[in-house]
């Protein structure tokens, strides 16, 4: 039982990192033109 009182909080903790990750590639634009991106590949030569 103990051991919920410390992983309880790095799981909350690890949930807002990655939150904070989308957030921050949403924010910067990683996600702006993805169909475009997918495409490239495929005309490069």
């Amino acid at each position: 039982m103990d051991i919920l009182y410390m992983l309880i909080p790095l799981s909350v903790g690890l949930v807002l990192l990655v939150l904070l990750g989308l957030w921050w590639a949403v924010y910067r634009g990683q996600f702006e033109n993805v169909d475009q991106e997918a495409e490239r590949i495929l005309r490069e030569n």
